[in-house]
């Protein structure tokens, strides 16, 4: 390992804002979000967030409700923590574990919204079950987000995009309110983009490609 990497690390295990195997909280933590931001406002997580632009992004726009990047990458997690804690955004904090898991960290009708992010498209057959859109993972977004919660899930990739909405049309995932464009930047949808771009969404739109949005509720 790295001498840079080692000292994201040991900066992440210093750090409040970066829940993480090895610290007491990263047991207790389901159920108690809004005791670790000492607040009852809105619970936002972005799944597979990388650097975390997209989550310390919305959190400056909106202070109002608290914001949690997930990725299992440590060094990726202290670029997001630590513009956290240069910017003083107390309403975001980052959580190291897989996507799978997220029901050991988040009680039932614990969150707000769920933001899935320019997800790995994970284009073989083989890999469907892997996709962060496939019934399984809904199930889990289902159970940790209140009735009136959102999903809102962006990408570049249309076989992915229009695979989610083939298990949404064929009701393997029963969801309403469902709206969608295959061309956020050019509909009437892109005020809910925020203005705020991940790394890669910078690098699709770059390279000419259309990016793909939609939002539901769950039945």
């Amino acid at each position: 390992m790295g001498r840079k990497k080692q000292q994201r690390f040991a900066d992440n295990a210093a750090r409040r804002n970066v829940i993480e195997p090895g610290k007491a909280l990263f047991e207790s933590i389901r159920g108690e979000w809004s005791t670790f931001f000492d607040n009852d406002n809105p619970i936002v997580i972005e799944l597979g967030c990388g650097r975390g632009e997209y989550t310390v992004g919305l959190a400056e726009k909106d202070s109002g409700k608290n914001y949690i990047g997930i990725d299992i990458k440590g060094s990726r997690i202290w670029v997001g923590s630590t513009y956290a804690i240069e910017n003083k955004l107390d309403n975001v904090a980052f959580l190291r574990t897989m996507i799978q898991h997220l029901e050991k960290f988040f009680a039932e009708q614990e969150v707000s919204e769920v933001w899935i992010t320019f997800p790995d498209p994970r284009p073989k057959d083989r890999d469907e079950k892997r996709r962060l859109t496939f019934p399984r993972f809904m199930e889990m977004y289902r159970n940790i987000l209140k009735p009136d919660g959102w999903v809102k899930f962006k990408t570049d990739n249309t076989e992915l995009f229009d695979y989610t909405l083939s298990l949404i049309e064929e009701q393997k995932i029963k969801v309403k309110n469902l709206v969608y464009t295959h061309d956020l930047y050019h509909s009437d949808l892109l005020a809910e983009h925020h203005g705020v771009q991940t790394k890669y969404e910078k690098l699709f739109s770059e390279k000419g490609e259309r990016i793909k949005y939609m939002r539901f509720q769950f039945e």
